[in-house]
């Protein structure tokens, strides 16, 4: 039996993939997330996860590095990309990352459903239209050089980050955080790292200074 983990801030979408999917697959299990803290928590919650499908558009810091400390803590999951966006640049830079799919929202539902079980069998999914030109638009993933460390990037932060930052500026260990928000300690690891890039800190040590002085500001 397959997991999947819909994770789409539209809820037309995620209901009408949840529908093909189910239609589609015998015995999968669906669950659905509106934004990035949403899905990590499932993927922590449910594991073992068959495939997450990500929109690069939801609420949450979604970047390459992201991305890939998500690969990295969950490496049995397989994931894929789910966006309006068909620009030949953005779904090269997605699978660069090592997502093993990019599925585009305008795709027939026979499409998305071929895309989905060619990806859970362990193949890489490409979508046909990446042999066209497309221009006038630059990959979403891309990173910008030189992180600022103004202050303002905690404004960015979702509500779980500033939870997991507070506990950083106090000390705690990524496994005491685990435990103290209940949830798993990869889903820590992951929001720590996407904490530090935020703020552009080094270390968590930078990165508790920082909430102290915000702290002390507020």
């Amino acid at each position: 039996m397959y997991k999947i983990v819909i994770a789409d801030d539209h809820g037309l979408y995620r209901r009408g993939l949840r529908w093909a999917l189910t239609a589609a697959i015998e015995g999968v299990e669906i669950f659905e997330a509106t934004c990035f803290d949403g899905a990590v928590g499932l993927l922590a919650e449910q594991k073992p996860i068959s495939l997450a499908m990500l929109d690069l558009n939801m609420p949450g810091l979604f970047s390459q590095e992201v991305l890939r400390d998500v690969l990295v803590a969950y490496p049995d999951t397989r994931f894929a990309i789910i966006s309006g966006n068909d620009s030949r640049s953005e779904i090269i830079t997605a699978l660069s990352v090592g997502l093993h799919g990019y599925i585009v929202k305008s795709q027939p539902d026979e499409e998305v459903v071929l895309a989905v079980k060619e990806i859970l069998s362990g193949r890489i999914y490409v979508p046909a239209l990446l042999s066209r030109t497309s221009a006038g638009h630059e990959p979403s993933l891309d990173i910008p050089h030189g992180i600022s460390t103004n202050p303002d990037a905690l404004g960015k932060l979702t509500t779980r980050q500033k939870d997991v930052l507070r506990l950083m500026a106090e000390g705690y260990s990524n496994k005491e955080i685990a435990r103290d928000l209940d949830i798993a300690e990869a889903t820590t690891k992951i929001h720590a790292a996407a904490i530090m890039r935020a703020l552009g800190v080094r270390n968590r040590t930078e990165a508790a200074v920082m909430i102290k002085n915000w702290l002390g500001t507020a």
